[in-house]
């Protein structure tokens, strides 16, 4: 049904209607013209007619309509969308980690390092590099630079205080433990990059 609006909302500037779909969640954009006004209606109540045949029930409480031009965002797939300006004062979509994927992984990291609190740091971080890699390898395709570094600066303070910790001094250690030592030495996972493109 939607592809099918797809195809006979289409013009030389592009389509009226996109959508995107995972499993059962779903997303769907509808050009934000005045005169598409009716069309953000009807491809709701369709959608919800097909949905009804299908004896599939919408969770309302996860279901919400959203204004882009607004300044609203919605969340897909853990990213939280939404639109802002270029340098070139053009509209484009932003995409970033929502903040509850950032605060759930802190919080599993806060976890690894309490149990391993006595333990070598070895130990730490051999157990929270696959973590870190996982994260970092799906939001990648975002625009997670500033969300990255964040966690990049927290981890890597955890891991100073482990070590000293271990060595009973005070503070980050930044004069003792070189950033190249942390990295390339003991081996903390530090290949936070960005992809601007989406895998196919």
């Amino acid at each position: 049904m939607l592809e099918r609006a797809q195809e006979v909302t289409q013009s030389p500037q592009g389509t009226a209607i996109e959508y995107a779909r995972f499993a059962d969640d779903m997303v769907i954009l509808v050009d934000s013209h005045p005169r598409q006004q009716w069309l953000r209606q009807a491809v709701e109540k369709r959608l919800r007619e097909e949905l009804a045949k299908l004896d599939v029930e919408v969770n309302e409480e996860k279901s919400r309509r959203v204004d882009l031009k607004q300044g609203e965002s919605f969340g897909f797939l853990g990213f939280e969308f939404r639109r802002i300006l270029s340098r070139r004062g053009r509209w484009m979509p932003l995409r970033i980690p929502k903040s509850q994927k950032r605060t759930a992984l802190l919080r599993q990291l806060k976890e690894i390092f309490r149990r391993f609190h006595s333990q070598p740091v070895s130990g730490v971080i051999q157990q929270i590099n696959p973590i870190l890699r996982g994260w970092v390898n799906y939001f990648a395709v975002g625009h997670s630079s500033r969300c990255f570094s964040y966690i990049r600066d927290w981890v890597e303070k955890k891991i100073r205080s482990h070590l000293a910790r271990a060595c009973q001094r005070r503070g980050f250690g930044w004069k003792r433990w070189s950033k190249e030592w942390l990295y390339g030495t003991l081996g903390l996972f530090n290949k936070y990059r960005v992809s601007r493109s989406c895998p196919s």
